[in-house]
C-alpha cells in the first residue's frame, strides 16, 4: 500500500465513522479527499513535509484535512479519528462488507445491540433482534443472513489494485538486496486475479538466510509470522507477504509452480507424464530405469537437501532454469500468467496456438469518464488535459444521467445534457486529443434506458449500465440494452463491487452473441474495485464475436493509470487487440460508433 493509499484509507475509515454518527455534508468531503490523495500522482509525504499548505493545494483538501493528513505523517496517528474509533469500536470495514449495511446502519445496530463484528452481526440476525430495531424489518434481516458469508469471504482477500501496488513494492525492496539474483511476484497477484489472498515474492539466490533475514528487517514489516532458513512470511501494510528462495538454477520451475493455479499446474504434470518426465518447483526431470526396472538416482542430484526434496529432484534435470525453458521441455509455447487457469490454455500452448494478448500500450483512449458535471472530481477540461497528459489519442466524457443508483447525475432532460455537450464540444474545439461527448445512461430493470432516445441519437458515446436493483438474474435486462440501438457500450454489465456485492447473474454466452449481432461493446470496467467483466466473462464475449471496452470509469485524471487492471483482467479472457474497441484510432472508433 503507497503512502497515498494509506492516508486516502483513513481519510475513508474517517468518513464512515462520521457517516454511523449522523453527521451531514463532512463525510462526502472527506471521501472525496481521499479519492484525489488516492490518485494524486505525486508523493503525499513528501507534500506533507512541506506544510499544510502543499497538502491544501490538492484539489478537495481543505484546512481541516490537510492538517489531519500533516498530523498523521508527524505523529504516525490522527487524533480525531482515535477518537471516533473509541466512540465507535466496531469493525467497519467488516460491516460494511455486507450488502445494504452501510455506516449508518453499522451505527444504529451498535447503538441497538453493541453489534462490532460479523458473528455478532450474524448472531443477532439468527436470533431475530436486528427486525425489532427501528427502522429495519424482517426483510432487512434476512438479507443480513443472506449476504454475511459472502462479507466473511470477502474481508479475507484484497482488491487487487490495492495488492499489486504493494507487491511491487515488496519485489522492489527484496531486489535491491546484495544477495539476491533474480526476483519476481508469484500467485495470484502474478495472475491478476480481482482479489488476493496475500502477496507472494519468490527470489533466486544462492544465500537464502542472508536474504530472509534482509526480508524480515524490512522496516515495513508488522509482525514476522514465521521465518526458517529459505522462507518466510510476514504481515505489512495490512497483507500478508510470504517469501520463498530456491537456487538461482530452480527458479524458473518454481515460478511456474508457485505462480499456479493450481488447476493449471495439474494439467502441465500430467502432460509432463504423458511424455515420461516429472515437473515440479525444482525443475523438469527424465526419470531414469536401473536394469531392474526401478529408478535411480541421477549425478544431478543435490545431496545436502532433505529426503523428501532429494527424491523430488531424482532423475536427469531438464529445465528448470526458466519458465520458458519448462514449458519447452513439455513441447509447449510459455504461457502468459494470466491464462493459467486451465481453460485451454495447455493444449493451444501445445499446439502453437495461444492468442497474441492485448498489451497496454495497445490502448489508445477511454470510452467511460466523469467530470464535475456528475460526481467526477474535475472540469471536462482538466479531465481531457488528464487524458492527453497519460498519452491517450481520445477521451470520451461519459457523466452519469441521473436515475436510480447513480451518483450526482446531469439530469435526464434535454437541456441539461445539451449544456454539456456543448461545453464538450468547446473543450474538443482546443483539444489536443479527440473528444467525444457522452453520456452514462441507467438501464432499468425492465431493460429501457433512462434517456430519451432523441437526446442520446446527439452524443458520440453511449454508455449503458445497471446501477440499482443489482440481484437475481439480470440477462435479459442486458440484452435488451445491448439491443437498444442508441447503446454503444454496456458499462460494468454484473454491477458487481468486489468484496461488497456480487452482482447480477447474467448469461454471458447470450449477452455476448447479442452484442456482437447488434454491433454493441460489452465493458471490462478497469476500477479495481469492479474489474467487470471479469476475465471468464471476457473469454465468453471474445468467443462470441463480441467486441470488447476496457475503461477506467475515471472520476479524476489520476484515475487513468487503472487501465492497467482492465487490460490485465482482458488477458485472463484472451482477449487480442483486435477484440478490444478502444485500440482503434479515432476513425476506426467513430466508424464503430456510427454503424
Amino acid at each position: 500500500m503507497s503512502r497515498n493509499d494509506e492516508i486516502a484509507t483513513l481519510l475513508e475509515e474517517f468518513a464512515d465513522l462520521l457517516d454511523a454518527e449522523g453527521v451531514e455534508y463532512k463525510p462526502r468531503a472527506y471521501r472525496r479527499a481521499a479519492e484525489n490523495i488516492r490518485d494524486h500522482p505525486g508523493d503525499i509525504e513528501g507534500l506533507a513535509a512541506e506544510g499544510e499548505a502543499s497538502v491544501g493545494e490538492i484539489d478537495g483538501v481543505g484546512d481541516a484535512i490537510s492538517s489531519k493528513v500533516v498530523e498523521y505523517f508527524e505523529t504516525g496517528e490522527i487524533e480525531e479519528l482515535g477518537e471516533l474509533r473509541e466512540a465507535l469500536p466496531v469493525d467497519m470495514r467488516a460491516l460494511t462488507a455486507v450488502e445494504g449495511v452501510g455506516p449508518k446502519t453499522v451505527g444504529s445496530l451498535y447503538e441497538a445491540l453493541g453489534i462490532t463484528t460479523l458473528d455478532e452481526l450474524e448472531a443477532a440476525a439468527e436470533a431475530g433482534e436486528i427486525r425489532e430495531i427501528k427502522g429495519f424489518g424482517a426483510k432487512t434481516e434476512q438479507n443480513i443472513l443472506d449476504n454475511v458469508e459472502f462479507a466473511r469471504e470477502a474481508h479475507a482477500r484484497t482488491l487487487l489494485g490495492t495488492a499489486h501496488p504493494y507487491g511491487e513494492r515488496a519485489k522492489r525492496y527484496v531486489a535491491d538486496v546484495d544477495a539476491v539474483e533474480t526476483c519476481a511476484l508469484g500467485g495470484s497477484l502474478r495472475r491478476w486475479r480481482p482479489t488476493i489472498g496475500d502477496v507472494d515474492v519468490l527470489v533466486g539466490s544462492h544465500e537464502s538466510e542472508a536474504v530472509v533475514d534482509a526480508f524480515t528487517d524490512w522496516p515495513e514489516v508488522e509482525s514476522v509470522i514465521e521465518a526458517g532458513e529459505t522462507k518466510a512470511s510476514v504481515r505489512a501494510g495490512g497483507l500478508r507477504v510470504d517469501l520463498r528462495v530456491v537456487v538461482p538454477e530452480e527458479f524458473g520451475a518454481a515460478l511456474q509452480y508457485f505462480t499456479g493455479s493450481k488447476d493449471h499446474n495439474l494439467a502441465v504434470r500430467n502432460r509432463a507424464i504423458e511424455r515420461g518426465l516429472k515437473v515440479n518447483e525444482y525443475g523438469v526431470f527424465r526419470e531414469a530405469q536401473s536394469a531392474s526396472g526401478s529408478r535411480t538416482q541421477s549425478d544431478d542430484d543435490v545431496p545436502e537437501v532433505p529426503e523428501e526434496e532429494d527424491h523430488q529432484r531424482a532423475g536427469e534435470h531438464v529445465a528448470g532454469e526458466t519458465e520458458e525453458g519448462v514449458y519447452e521441455a513439455l513441447g509447449m509455447d510459455w504461457v502468459p500468467p494470466e491464462m493459467r487457469e486451465n481453460r485451454g490454455e495447455v493444449e493451444a500452448a501445445a499446439d502453437g496456438a495461444l492468442p497474441d494478448l492485448l498489451t497496454e500500450a495497445d490502448v489508445r483512449g477511454d470510452l467511460h469518464t466523469h467530470s464535475e458535471w456528475s460526481d467526477g472530481g474535475n472540469t471536462v477540461a482538466e479531465m481531457v488535459a488528464g487524458a492527453a497528459d497519460f498519452g491517450h489519442d481520445y477521451i470520451a466524457v461519459t457523466d452519469h444521467a441521473t436515475g436510480p443508483g447513480m451518483v450526482g447525475g446531469v439530469g435526464v432532460d434535454d437541456t441539461a445534457l445539451r449544456e454539456q455537450i456543448a461545453e464538450v464540444e468547446a473543450v474538443a474545439a482546443d483539444a489536443a486529443i479527440d473528444v467525444f461527448s457522452g453520456v452514462e445512461a441507467n438501464i432499468a430493470p425492465d431493460g429501457s434506458i433512462s434517456v430519451a432516445d432523441d437526446v442520446l441519437a446527439e452524443l458520440d458515446v453511449v454508455v449503458a449500465s445497471p446501477h440499482a436493483s443489482l440481484d437475481g438474474d439480470g440477462t435479459d435486462r442486458l440484452v435488451a440494452a445491448a439491443e437498444h440501438p442508441e447503446v454503444d457500450i454496456v458499462g460494468h454489465p454484473t454491477g458487481r463491487y468486489l468484496n461488497r456485492r456480487s452482482g447480477l447473474d447474467v448469461d454471458v454466452e447470450r449477452l455476448a452473441t447479442v452484442a456482437a449481432a447488434a454491433g454493441t461493446a460489452l465493458e471490462v470496467n478497469a476500477s479495481p474495485a469492479r474489474l467487470d467483466l471479469d476475465g471468464y466473462a471476457v473469454k465468453a464475449a471474445v468467443e462470441a464475436g463480441a467486441t470488447v471496452a476496457i475503461d477506467t470509469d475515471a472520476h479524476s485524471p489520476g484515475s487513468f493509470g487503472q487501465i492497467t487492471y482492465g487490460v490485465h483482467t482482458a488477458r485472463r479472457g484472451w482477449a487480442e487487440a483486435g477484440d478490444v474497441l478502444n485500440t482503434r484510432s479515432p476513425d476506426e472508433l467513430r466508424e464503430f460508433l456510427d454503424g
